[in-house]
């Protein structure tokens, strides 16, 4: 009896229960997130590389924050990571590289799951001591209640030259005894995010609930029904 009644009073906030989740924190899931770049060398040879290590946050304004271990670049060749590490990003004084963008709270949190959006979104990189503007395109999907996925759409193209990059990017060149890196480099991404805040989880539970005392509701005949319904009226 007791089930009954709490899934008639289910149904009557059904439309509070389905809501859309407020704006949160969301924060990064690196096991699911991806950064990567190509290195283009005597022309026209390109490689992959990424990194390992990345951490990040949006939060309740929706502004993002996107921290890189430049320490982590991976290359699949271990004398070319040191290299990098110690000749390019000189990691020992420029540990990290941080991107920073401001995305709209209210267009992620109207995002239902599986529902996907355009964002194009104002960033600055801060890397090797300088700050520069970027232009970042990207799509966001809701892949559930708590989990953001957002991807480059367009690569971001990089000059080293503006990080101050650019006599690492030589000196490089010369030790592998290349015609050429190209100082232009293409970044890739793919970022997951999780929402971990009381708000999103309490309404996920809701409706979980809400989904378990309708299917009750849709079992019962059409006189228990009733019966349930009598409960609740005014006594005269």
């Amino acid at each position: 009896m007791r089930h009954l009644i709490a899934a008639l009073v289910a149904t009557s906030l059904a439309s509070a229960s389905l809501a859309p989740a407020v704006a949160g924190e969301w924060t990064l899931d690196p096991e699911r997130s991806h950064l990567n770049y190509v290195s283009i060398k005597s022309g026209h040879i390109g490689e992959i590389n990424h990194f390992t290590e990345i951490a990040g946050r949006i939060d309740a304004e929706g502004q993002a924050v996107i921290d890189t271990a430049l320490d982590s670049v991976e290359t699949l060749v271990p004398i070319r990571n040191e290299r990098m590490r110690e000749i390019l990003f000189e990691t020992t004084d420029y540990s990290d590289a941080t991107l920073s963008a401001k995305i709209d709270p209210d267009a992620i949190a109207a995002l239902a799951p599986g529902e996907m959006m355009e964002v194009v979104a104002e960033s600055t990189l801060s890397l090797h001591g300088e700050n520069q503007p970027l232009v970042l395109k990207m799509q966001a999907a809701k892949l559930d209640a708590n989990t953001l996925m957002v991807a480059s759409t367009e690569p971001v193209i990089l000059d080293a030259g503006h990080f101050g990059l650019s006599e690492g990017v030589e000196k490089l060149r010369e030790i592998a005894g290349l015609e050429s890196i190209s100082r232009a480099v293409p970044v890739t991404f793919v970022m997951t995010f999780e929402n971990a805040s009381p708000a999103a989880a309490a309404s996920t539970e809701t409706a979980e609930q809400y989904q378990a005392y309708r299917a009750i509701i849709e079992a019962m005949s059409n006189e228990q029904k009733e019966a349930i319904a009598a409960l609740f009226r005014p006594r005269s």
